[in-house]
Formats: structure tokens, sequence, C-alpha cells
């Protein structure tokens, strides 16, 4: 048992730390961003830093691994190869778990994106946008051929170890028949092979409900991007395309994410990153992990 007068004691040279402006190490990076109700495991989408990584890769890790977050998920190595980031990674105690490659690299170099996820230590490989022309809707073709891409590279990835997984962004939510073509796209992918991930506020951008997609589709969901939406962000759109200032901390804004985290939970999404496409997202990263970890549902 603590005696009153240390506890007084520690409590004071934190005080006296928080008016230095020191910040007070956290006790786990495993235990940051969870709480009583969200358990995570949670991580950092390093796009979030993208113009930092611009200019400074071992700053911007500094910066990263400031957050506290164990976990992250890559959208790229800013100029280095897969191995000279790797080395950084493990130099800042940061774990990859995934990476977003492009989709023409699935289609035409496979062989070529598995020597690199194996060099980066990943455990999945996704994909986060299908090319199209913005100035037509998303087609019935466009859809088929991802959907073959999708399986074929999804199997060779499968047989080296490496899980694949599709970014949802919107433009899928384009009606086909008495569906959408993320329906076609989810009934004609090979669950074996192919998992989703679920960018919250790239679901409620074209006006559809995560909740009930997570329980329509269950175990597909294995990874989901957490951040908030700003009240004015218009919705019910199919561009795939926002202004980057409408992205906001994570239960901030229009996004109630109780009933998400919740259903999330009970489907059995395995990994949750924070993405901060924001200018502010240096700021707001702290207050994403704040709402996560005091979040109760």
């Amino acid at each position: 048992m603590i005696s009153t007068s240390i506890y007084l004691r520690s409590f004071a040279v934190l005080g006296i730390l928080a008016i230095l402006g020191t910040a007070t190490p956290r006790v786990s990076a495993a235990t940051t961003g969870t709480g009583p109700s969200f358990k995570g495991p949670v991580g950092l989408q390093l796009y979030s830093l993208r113009k930092q990584f611009a200019t400074d890769v071992p700053g911007t890790l500094d910066k990263a691994q400031g957050f506290g977050l164990k976990y992250v998920e890559l959208a790229g190595t800013y100029g280095l190869t897969p191995e000279q980031f790797k080395t950084q990674l493990d130099a800042h105690g940061l774990i990859p778990i995934g990476d977003h490659f492009p989709y023409d690299g699935l289609r035409t170099n496979i062989d070529g994106i598995i020597r690199d996820a194996k060099a980066l230590g990943l455990k999945c490989v996704g994909c986060a946008w299908i090319p199209h022309d913005d100035a037509k809707p998303f087609d019935e073709k466009t859809c088929r051929e991802a959907i073959a891409v999708f399986n074929k590279a999804g199997e060779a990835l499968s047989k080296n170890g490496l899980k694949f997984y599709y970014h949802v962004h919107g433009y899928e939510f384009t009606p086909f028949g008495n569906s959408t073509f993320l329906d076609l796209i989810m009934k004609e992918t090979n669950p074996k092979y192919v998992s989703f991930e679920m960018d919250v506020f790239w679901i409620v951008h074209p006006g559809q409900d995560p909740v009930k997609l997570l329980n329509t589709y269950g175990k597909r969901w294995q990874l989901m991007h957490l951040k908030g939406m700003k009240d004015s962000t218009p919705t019910g759109l199919l561009t795939g395309h926002s202004d980057v200032a409408n992205d906001l901390a994570v239960g901030a804004g229009k996004i109630d994410y109780v009933p998400i985290l919740r259903a999330a939970k009970k489907v059995g999404v395995k990994w949750y990153f924070i993405e901060d496409e924001s200018p502010s997202s240096v700021e707001q990263i702290p207050q994403s992990i704040h709402y996560l970890e005091t979040v109760a549902f």
C-alpha cells in the first residue's frame, strides 16, 4: 500500500513536470489509445504525417514515436528503400502492420510487392484506390477488373504469408442493380484471400451506415481507419474526395463513434489505425488517442 505522503510527493513531481512542459512517459506503448471499453490494438497511419515525411524521415518518425503508439500502417517509404525504412522503424520502436500499395503494382508486379512487404516486415498488404475516371461514375467493367486483380493478388500474397485488404473509399457505393458495387466486390472476392479496411470517414461521406455495414459483412472487415468529420462536411457523395480540412480528431464532429466501435469489436476487427489527413494532424492525433482511451461503450 502506498503511503499518503509518497502519493502527494509523486503528484507534486507530476505537477512540476507539467509546469515545465515535460511530458511524462506512458506506462506502455501497447496500451496507448486503449481504455476500459476500447481495447484496440490501435496504431497510426503514417500518411497523417506525409508533409513532414517529405522533408525529414527520421524527425517525423521521432514525432510518430512521441505519440506513444506502438503500431503503424504505412503509405510508402518516402524515398527510402523498404530495407532502409524498416531500419528506421526499428530504431524508433514502431511495428509496421500493413502498407498501401498501388493498384497497378498488384496487377503487374505482385512479386515485387511481396518482396517489399517482406523487407518491411508486414503482416498485410493493402490497396486504397481503384483507378478510374473521376469525371464518370465508377462502372461495372472497372469493378470486375478489380475483383479479378484482388483475387489473384490475394492468393499470391496468401501463399507468402501475407493478407491482402482493400480500403473502401466511397465511390464503391455507386448503385449497381438493386445494390452497390461494394456489394459486388464483397460477393465476388474470395474471403480466403481478400479482406477489407473500413475507413469510417469514407463510409459516412457517401451517406452509408458504418454499423450496418459492419454487421452485414462481419469478419470481412479486418482493419479500420478512425477519424472524425466536421459537421459541415457534405455527405451523400460518391467521389471518394473531400477537403482534408474536413478531418477532425476521432469523436469530434458528426460521426458518433460509440456504436461503431461497439459493432467493430463485436464483428472482430483486428487492427485500428488513427488517420488524420488534416493540416492539424499533429495537434489532433493526441486528441484522438485521448478519446479512445476514455470512450465508454
